[in-house]
């Protein structure tokens, strides 16, 4: 089908996370610093400032194959599940603690910059997550708990497969409860579990999940990391800075490969910065990068170990024309993301969402205009340090459609060959009568394949 000729899409509320009145105050360190779904969409984990992980997943369908539904109404469950999902609580941690870096003399915060998904393997769900500066690795698997009762506190749990006795160990030869040394315990009042009451009231088991942290990357960034990527080997990962970019493996925690350096010599030199850094979603040894300058730069790194005087440079020359102070500040990408088929860069900045196709780097082949009325208020932002606020962009999976975020709780998305000033704008709120949504809403029409959080941080 030509993809001018498909229907637009018609945005939904769908859920909203959290319940908070009007009346309470928001602290800081519950206000959300990064979202993150994988792949599949069935999972979505979500970073705060306070340095803590949530992850919610999508309702799987396991009580509805219990019912015995028809091949026909489980596809038609099927197909309402997969259009309007639903997520729930999976499990919270804590990944980061505040800690203080006594040679610099420099608190590094707790918050939570960037989450990346892993391979799954096994069952068991990887996700990366860093802050300023330690990357590291969790695993979040699910497990059964056995609910006991104890002497003193009926209502405790006992929880870990590992020291739970398991329920045969309740139990002995003739089915009287036992404790693991072989001392019997009496049935009647004073039993610690009474013989009148049947076996499943003694210990029964429930799905939870826990996370474990499996590796620590840490001291390889002297700036804040701002990017995290995953490589399609399913082997190694990038992290950045504002002016360098390690390359890592999953399995080796002390060790990087530094293969983009921007540093000069003499810090008064220094022009331009790292912004944001993907890898190729196909090509292992493909990466770009965005620079404070408006510049995409496209690596690879078979050609060289060090990265970053072999680039293929894409840039928009019209922009690029007539610079002023306030237009090199708009012109900073703030981020950049590889549709699946890696045909494509997304780019992000101030002003634009800029669509560049792989084989042309003169110039973006789409642009859509996300902030233009803000153009005669530039001397305003820059006052308020608004201009330097960071959006952030992504992709839908057929690549056709793109998505931003922008201010007043304004989300922005546009259909590749729609024209650049075509678009849906959709506020962020719990209203569901209205135009609004939340950044949920673009789970419910399929947009998104690999979500990203769309909000300013």
């Amino acid at each position: 089908m030509n993809p001018t000729t498909r229907q637009p899409l018609e945005w939904k509320f769908s859920q909203v996370f959290g319940e908070r009145s009007s009346d309470d105050e928001i602290q800081d360190a519950d206000r959300i610093s990064t979202v993150e779904f994988d792949k599949s969409g069935d999972y979505v984990a979500v970073g705060d400032r306070g340095g803590r992980i949530v992850i919610f997943e999508t309702k799987d369908g396991k009580n509805t194959a219990d019912q015995h539904y028809s091949r026909n109404q489980l596809e038609q469950l099927d197909y309402v599940s997969l259009n309007h999902p639903e997520y729930r609580y999976k499990t919270e941690f804590q990944s980061h603690e505040p800690e203080f870096d006594y040679l610099k003399s420099l608190e590094i915060e707790e918050k939570i910059n960037k989450l990346k998904w892993c391979t799954s393997l096994s069952g068991s769900l990887f996700i990366l997550s860093t802050n300023d500066k330690t990357i590291k690795l969790w695993k979040v698997k699910d497990r059964k708990v056995k609910k006991a009762r104890e002497i003193d506190s009926p209502h405790q749990l006992l929880s870990s497969e590992n020291t739970l006795l398991s329920e045969r160990s309740f139990m002995n030869e003739q089915g009287i409860p036992s404790f693991a040394n072989g001392n019997h315990v009496e049935s009647g009042a004073n039993s610690i579990f009474p013989s009148q009451e049947p076996r499943s009231k003694i210990a029964n088991y429930e799905d939870t999940a826990y996370a474990r942290c499996r590796r620590v990357y840490a001291h390889a960034h002297d700036f804040n990391i701002n990017s995290l990527s995953n490589n399609s080997d399913g082997e190694t990962f990038i992290s950045a800075d504002d002016l360098r970019i390690n390359l890592w493996n999953l399995e080796v925690s002390n060790q990087s490969f530094n293969i983009i350096d921007m540093k000069p010599s003499n810090m008064e030199e220094l022009t331009e910065v790292i912004t944001s850094a993907e890898f190729h979603p196909i090509h292992c040894n493909l990466l770009a990068y965005s620079s404070s300058r408006g510049f995409i730069r496209l690596v690879d790194m078979r050609q060289s170990a060090l990265c970053d005087y072999s680039a293929r440079i894409f840039q928009d020359e019209e922009c690029h024309g007539s610079r002023s102070f306030l237009t090199e500040i708009v012109a900073s990408i703030t981020d950049i993301k590889f549709p699946v088929d890696g045909r494509h860069i997304l780019s992000r900045d101030y002003m634009n969402l800029k669509l560049w196709d792989m084989h042309m780097d003169s110039s973006p082949v789409a642009t859509f205009k996300i902030h233009e009325h803000l153009r005669p208020k530039l001397c305003d932002l820059y006052n308020n340090d608004s201009i330097f606020d960071k959006f952030e962009c992504c992709l839908s999976g057929d690549g056709l459609h793109f998505a931003t975020g922008s201010y007043s709780n304004l989300l922005r998305i546009f259909f590749h060959g729609g024209g650049s000033d075509e678009g849906a704008t959709i506020e962020a709120s719990k209203d569901p009568n209205g135009l609004a949504a939340s950044f949920l809403s673009l789970i419910s029409s399929g947009l998104i394949t690999e979500k990203h959080s769309l909000v300013k941080q």
